[in-house]
């Protein structure tokens, strides 16, 4: 198993700042190109690595500024994937919302061309020698759990057993490849349903898809270990369980404890990032089902509002998961990321810092320099 750059990290997106937005949206009227985007990405990017660095972390990201979903973007640029356009509706009271965008396999899955080759580049070029440069995709299992059998296409897939897994785990590790022989050496998935499946709503949602919730963590565990039996040498796959981060709200709550064994034991997997910044995510008893040689990031800071933590209230939370899983086998981070959509969470830039220092504070101080 890889091991992580230290006991403190983060999950990777960060809150846009505004004269990014505003070429987002001159992006979107047609009024510059998309190379003209391209250039003040570059230079928002430039400056969020510098941020990170100077804030002490150890793996640096892009903040996924290149973004507009965290998982849509690079999904959809997976041949046979397709993302319906999302939709405005009129609630009852009166306001609009937009519908979020629906993906479909509507033919066979394949890796068309290298997603993140040219971010991560770029990214490299910005990261200081000794810290860690972190690309972030989507989990494998999104194409499945949002439509379940209904938003793959039946002619490209009439049984997914085993073509549609296997077909998307090649993908992912073209796509790997592709990073690896660039010099990319740590990648995260992001993945909301195994924690949607913590959720009693979710799991009712998924019975009527026809799915098992209870056999599903376990077939979702073979399907990212397809994944992971192609994962280049000396590269770290981590998988962040997401509960929903839109504008600072959650989508699933529960105890970890219907996925854990499947996740934790299951899964090949070097790390996990788990959320347990509030109740919603019940005790720390899951942790005993990881194993030796895995790490386990504990999500003990929220992103969602700018509240600080107390040190001492977060070291008693790490004291408590050492009762299940090695203090050895544990590090910290924030929850979520600042901004999983380019929307952003209800918090200010300053509580980035913040929340941040606290972390990589915290951990030195628990852990020293292990």
């Amino acid at each position: 198993m890889t091991q992580l750059p230290a006991r403190f990290d983060h999950v990777g997106s960060f809150l846009r700042p505004k004269y990014l937005l505003d070429a987002r949206d001159q992006k979107a009227k047609g009024q510059i190109t998309a190379e003209q985007l391209r250039l003040v990405e570059d230079k928002a990017i430039t400056e969020i690595v510098k941020f990170q660095e100077d804030v002490g972390l150890k793996s640096i990201t892009d903040g996924e500024f290149r973004r507009t979903y965290f998982h849509i973007d690079f999904l959809d640029q997976l041949g046979g994937v397709k993302t319906d356009i999302p939709v405005t509706f009129i609630k009852p009271d009166g306001s609009q919302e937009l519908a979020p965008p629906v993906m479909k396999v509507v033919d066979k899955v394949r890796h068309a061309k290298d997603i993140q080759l040219a971010d991560f580049l770029y990214l490299k070029s910005q990261v200081s020698a000794g810290n860690t440069p972190k690309v972030t995709i989507p989990s494998p299992t999104m194409l499945h759990f949002r439509g379940g059998r209904a938003g793959i296409s039946r002619s490209a897939y009439p049984e997914l057993d085993p073509a549609f897994y296997e077909d998307v785990a090649k993908a992912y590790g073209d796509e790997l490849r592709s990073l690896s022989a660039a010099g990319c050496n740590y990648v995260q998935m992001d993945d909301t349903n195994l924690a949607y499946l913590c959720d009693e709503k979710m799991r009712e949602a998924a019975r009527q898809r026809g799915d098992d919730p209870n056999e599903l963590p376990h077939r979702y565990a073979k399907f990212v270990n397809l994944v992971v039996a192609q994962k280049p040498k000396g590269m770290l796959l981590a998988m962040h369980l997401c509960r929903g981060n839109f504008k600072s709200t959650h989508a699933a709550a529960g105890n970890y404890e219907p996925v854990a064994e499947a996740l934790l034991k299951e899964m090949d997997l070097d790390a996990y990032f788990l959320e347990y910044d509030d109740d919603r995510s019940g005790d720390f008893k899951p942790l005993r089902f990881l194993p030796k040689g895995k790490t386990v990031v504990l999500g003990l800071v929220t992103t969602k509002i700018g509240t600080m933590e107390s040190k001492d209230a977060l070291k008693r939370r790490i004291e408590e998961a050492a009762k299940y899983a090695p203090l050895d086998q544990l590090a910290l981070s924030p929850q979520c990321g600042f901004s999983s959509t380019v929307h952003g969470n209800d918090i200010a830039v300053e509580a980035q810092r913040a929340k941040l220092r606290l972390v990589i504070e915290t951990a030195q101080e628990v852990w020293g320099d292990r």
